[in-house]
């Protein structure tokens, strides 16, 4: 393990901060001694808010500073990167992000291997790495479910002090007065509705894998979307989908899915003539559900005018949208909705050959 008695340029932390505890200060003052100027790299940057990611980047930025005296807050910098689940489109934002803070100079990378989420610390070459250890032991999602389950039987205050010995206590007075917005009663519910739903799976004698498809709707320049009418993700964007049944190919169970949510229904002939692509999305977070593979199917009807859609089943609304304004719709999108839409159409390829 390396130790931080060398100056460097530049620390890099990295870190999803969804909420900011004891551990990750510890690991940030660390960072804050290798180096004059501290880069932190927000993960999970762009999405909208879940009970996995229920703060903003911003929030959370906000939330780091407030637990530093002033003099350190002033060597903070925030990098926002958003989970591309593609690591090496992960690692080029971040060293691009790195560069334009820090210029040319040496850097080290401060963190620890938790798990196998921790691997992108071997992906900077280049970069001197400081394994620190694990620094406390303290698990965000247990920190979240604590705060979320807190709703449900009206003991926030309680919950709080519990969490008094594993986060700084200007965290502990950010959670308080974010409760007060409305954003927290919605996640709560959310949060209530995922634990519900894996409950349900408690007793299987391993983690369920599910399987599910997506149909990805291109018409003169337009994409179809959902508005989803149910937990989880409920008033989010999505694409048309759902869980494939027993006795269906994938290919079979997207048009079923594309049916029951759309009412969109066109000749099979039209159909496989207009099937392009099918794609398999498996990264292991990419649903908050747990572990869930999806086969996104891209159909291109050309340019012909968009069929008549009509939400039924577990869409609350259907609509055409353009796909020149889904960029700037991305903390609109459930889960990994966005990323599956960016793969196809290339939404966010600009930032990929910047500077």
């Amino acid at each position: 393990m390396t130790t931080p008695n060398k100056q460097h340029d530049a620390a890099v932390f990295v870190g999803r901060f969804q909420a900011f505890h004891n551990g990750q200060l510890a690991l940030l003052r660390r960072a804050l001694a290798a180096a004059p100027l501290c880069i932190v790299v927000l993960g999970s940057a762009f999405q909208a808010r879940s009970p996995k990611n229920p703060f903003s980047w911003q929030e959370r930025a906000e939330m780091i500073r407030l637990a530093l005296p002033e003099a350190e807050r002033e060597r903070l910098r925030f990098l926002p990167v958003r989970d591309y689940y593609n690591e090496e489109r992960w690692v080029a934002a971040v060293r691009r992000g790195v560069a334009e803070i820090a210029g040319a100079g040496s850097v080290v990378l401060v963190g620890h291997f938790k798990d196998a989420t921790s691997q992108y610390l071997r992906a900077f070459p280049g970069w001197t790495l400081d394994d620190a250890g694990r620094q406390g032991n303290i698990d965000a999602s247990g920190l979240r479910d604590a705060y979320f389950g807190a709703h449900a039987d009206a003991s926030l205050d309680a919950a709080l002090a519990a969490l008094v010995d594993l986060a700084p206590a200007t965290t502990l007075q950010f959670l308080r007065a974010w409760a007060a917005l409305p954003h927290y009663p919605v996640l709560a519910q959310e949060w209530e509705s995922l634990r519900d739903e894996k409950a349900k799976w408690s007793s299987a004698p391993y983690p369920p894998v599910f399987v599910t498809v997506d149909a990805v709707i291109k018409c003169s320049g337009q994409v179809l979307l959902i508005e989803r009418g149910r937990h989880p993700g409920k008033g989010l964007y999505a694409l048309p989908g759902g869980f494939l049944e027993q006795r269906e190919t994938v290919y079979q169970s997207v048009l079923r899915e594309l049916q029951e949510e759309t009412g969109m229904q066109l000749l099979d002939d039209d159909m496989r003539h207009a099937l392009k692509a099918v794609q398999v999305f498996d990264h292991p977070d990419r649903s908050q559900r747990g572990r869930v593979i999806t086969h996104a199917h891209l159909f291109d009807l050309g340019a012909r005018r968009p069929p008549q859609v009509q939400a039924s089943d577990d869409a609350s609304a259907a609509e055409w949208v353009p796909i020149e304004q889904l960029a700037a719709m991305e903390a609109r999108f459930h889960d990994d909705h966005f990323h599956i839409l960016d793969f196809f159409f290339g939404l966010t390829a600009d930032e990929d050959t910047a500077k």
